[in-house]
């Protein structure tokens, strides 16, 4: 039996990360989770900032996990392409340095004096308490 696989690339800003076959890629898109296979519809979404998965031998466990800063992904029926602000591997976030992180950024963003100094620290705020959920959900 061969089983339908779609292929995964992941690009940074600094390199390709991973090009790869997989049985499935969950996207964390700007509207919810979309869990992609081969023959999916062709779409283009923005990513928020979330944890990709992909399933590579068997739909029951997850393969890799990936923590994305935003982006985009180019959806078709034969490939994912993510185009990634940030990449991290799950296992490298530092769950005590990420708290720090947040910590000094609500503190900053308390000083911060026009909207626009606001609403970048939102953005940095947005995505190191993603990335505490994410370390959470993967406990």
């Amino acid at each position: 039996m061969t089983t339908n696989t779609i292929q995964f690339e992941l690009v940074s800003p600094e390199q390709r990360l991973m090009d790869e076959p997989a049985l499935m890629v969950v996207v964390p898109g700007e509207e919810g989770d979309i869990g992609v296979l081969a023959e999916h519809s062709p779409l283009v979404t923005t990513i928020r900032p979330g944890v990709v998965r992909m399933y590579k031998d068997d739909m029951a466990n997850v393969t890799d996990q990936i923590f994305l800063a935003g982006g985009f992904a180019d959806i078709t029926p034969d490939r994912v392409t993510i185009l990634a602000e940030e990449a991290l591997a799950l296992s490298q976030i530092d769950k005590s340095e990420v708290e720090a992180q947040l910590e000094t950024l609500l503190n900053d963003r308390g000083l911060a004096a026009t909207e626009l100094e606001k609403a970048r620290y939102d953005s940095r705020i947005e995505i190191a308490r993603a990335k505490l959920e994410a370390l959470e959900m993967a406990a």
